[in-house]
């Protein structure tokens, strides 16, 4: 599993060829990927919709949507670039490359380039991996692309308190998480602190058979607060 870190590597063309991206983005890539899919589905996804895939990577749960959705319903942001290169690769294994996918690299979440107010996002460990301030970074960002009654799906390590400093060590998989150190873990107050002050509403969904522990929170738009943290 890539730390925040190392995220930036890139890989070349020969290992992408190879499919070491699938390894170096967590692995579990068929049972993430279903079961990504197949969560979103019951929260109400149907082909029709739009959907942000923040942290998209090389398309471990981006296959499944892409398939799943109508043609250009599918973006896809990340910071790397080789892992966005290995997202074309895996559509064209797939044969997906008249769906229309939209994957864009952007270090800062400026997701605003699509051009598109979206039904649903989702950002697959992703939060584990970032301090809080690109956390912020992230939602307030995320905010501003939101339809009305649009939902943000995130994943995180649960910690039991606020500045819980000590490893937690997660069943199933054995993560071991930290609060200053990658991967991180978060209470929900923490993420409610965050959420309130960047225009989004949150709720702890919890467990969501995630296969390392990382636990489900979901945001929604605040109305008339979409400028929060402006200036």
């Amino acid at each position: 599993m890539p730390t925040f870190n190392d995220y930036e590597r890139q890989i070349d063309d020969d290992a992408i060829q190879r499919g070491e991206h699938r390894g170096w983005v967590g692995g579990l890539w068929e049972e993430m990927g279903r079961l990504q899919l197949e969560f979103l589905r019951s929260q109400g996804l149907q082909p029709h919709h739009s959907l942000l895939d923040v942290g998209c990577g090389a398309l471990r749960g981006g296959i499944r949507f892409v398939e799943f959705l109508e043609p250009g319903q599918y973006a896809g942001l990340d910071i790397n670039q080789s892992l966005i290169n290995a997202g074309y690769h895996e559509l064209e294994l797939a044969g997906l490359e008249l769906k229309q996918a939209r994957l864009l690299v952007d270090p800062e979440f400026n997701v605003s380039r699509f051009g598109t107010q979206f039904d649903f996002v989702i950002a697959q460990s992703v939060f584990s991996h970032l301090p809080v301030n690109h956390i912020c970074e992230c939602l307030l960002n995320v905010a501003k692309v939101l339809k009305p009654d649009g939902r943000f799906f995130a994943t995180f390590f649960e910690a039991p308190h606020p500045v819980h400093v000590e490893p937690i060590t997660h069943a199933p998989g054995g993560v071991v998480t930290r609060y200053g150190k990658d991967p991180f873990h978060y209470s929900v107050a923490e993420f409610q602190w965050m959420a309130d002050n960047c225009g989004l509403a949150v709720r702890h969904i919890g467990d969501w058979s995630h296969p390392r522990d990382q636990r489900m929170l979901v945001f929604t738009p605040r109305h008339g607060v979409h400028d929060a943290g402006g200036s």
